[in-house]
Order: structure tokens, then sequence, then C-alpha cells
């Protein structure tokens, strides 16, 4: 079996609100359960490749002073 998670997390994510989003990452980050890290991952890689470069500066220096 052939799982693209990145398709899979697109798809489950389609149509779903702002506030949906939001309480999916909380409760994701929330239950500290390892199996959730690769669809944060896939968020993460949405958000960097759509972003200016300034606030990817902005978010390396918040990683940066929390490591």
């Amino acid at each position: 079996m052939n799982v693209n998670i990145r398709e899979y997390i697109k798809n489950n994510f389609k149509g779903a609100s702002a506030n949906e989003i939001e309480e999916s990452i909380s409760s994701s980050i929330e239950s500290k359960e390892e199996v959730v890290l690769p669809g944060l991952g896939v968020l993460f890689e949405i958000l960097w490749q759509n972003i200016e470069n300034k606030e990817k500066d902005d978010i390396l220096s918040v990683l940066v002073n929390h490591m």
C-alpha cells in the first residue's frame, strides 16, 4: 500500500476553516503523539512554501531562540 501523506493531509483539510485547522494543530500538539508529526510537517511545508522571506526569518528566529 502506497500512501502519499502530503496528498492525504491536503485532502483532509480541503475546505476546512481557519478555526478547524487551528483546532487540529492545537490538538495534535497537545496529544504529544509522534504519529501526528508527519501531518504537522506537511502543514509546515505548505506554510514555508507560501510565505515571504521576512516571515521565514521570523520563524527561524523563534526556532533558534527556543532550541
